[in-house]
């Protein structure tokens, strides 16, 4: 396993946490963004964090990993890859591994499986996320997973920005543990102070800016 300080400097090295005044996909703001996809495009350090991560539920079978695309589509994969192959449900190719399927939103907003994944009846599932804010992908996928007749064992995340605050019908864990304070919009310090709040994956500050862009505007690369 790494050690904390190894895993943090694994993710600053990356530029993968970030300080200004962002908008979250959840809705709240907050002083600080982790971007999990810029550390998992490095092919070495996405095989290490999906193996430690894939480590902490070395204790439970499992048959399949399901993530929510798209911020867990990769270390989704790299935790199935890391994980025995299951024995209660081998029906996949032979020596294949742990399947990783993923679940995406379609035209209406909704949670589904699509592109011919299935699941069997009690299958041993494991939803794993790169990050947790509030839990809400993570909770429909769960849904989603049950809906289509698989048994979730557990849930993984590589970080849980709410300290360890957020509760799942299932046992969870998180590689790291970061209390990063977040805030609805009415309640948010940063807006208060007069910034504007930038959603990470847009270049456009959310409200306020003018049509020329603020000098209070940042440009970020997010989910």
């Amino acid at each position: 396993m790494l050690k904390r300080e190894e895993l943090m400097a694994m993710f600053e090295s990356a530029g993968a946490i970030r300080h200004g005044h962002f908008e979250l996909s959840s809705g709240l703001h907050s002083g600080m963004y982790v971007q999990c996809a810029l550390v998992l495009q490095y092919p070495r350090f996405a095989e290490k964090l999906g193996q430690n991560l894939a480590s902490l539920f070395d204790d439970i079978e499992l048959d399949a990993v399901v993530s929510p695309a798209m911020g867990g589509l990769i270390i989704g994969h790299e935790v199935a890859r890391a994980l025995p192959e299951g024995k209660s449900f081998g029906d996949g190719p032979v020596g294949a591994g742990v399947p990783a399927i993923f679940v995406e939103r379609d035209a209406s907003g909704a949670m589904t499986m699509r592109r011919g994944f299935s699941l069997r009846d009690g299958q041993h599932v494991l939803v794993v996320e790169d990050v947790w804010t509030t839990g809400g992908s993570t909770r429909e996928a769960i849904r989603v997973v049950e809906a289509a007749g698989g048994r979730v064992m557990a849930a993984g995340a590589l970080i849980d920005r709410s300290g360890g605050a957020i509760e799942f019908r299932v046992t969870a864990k998180a590689l790291l543990d970061l209390a990063i304070p977040s805030y609805p919009p009415k309640d948010c310090p940063l807006c208060a102070g007069g910034s504007m709040a930038v959603k990470p994956g847009s270049r456009f500050v959310r409200a306020g800016a003018d049509a020329g862009g603020s000098g209070n505007a940042r440009t970020t690369v997010g989910r």
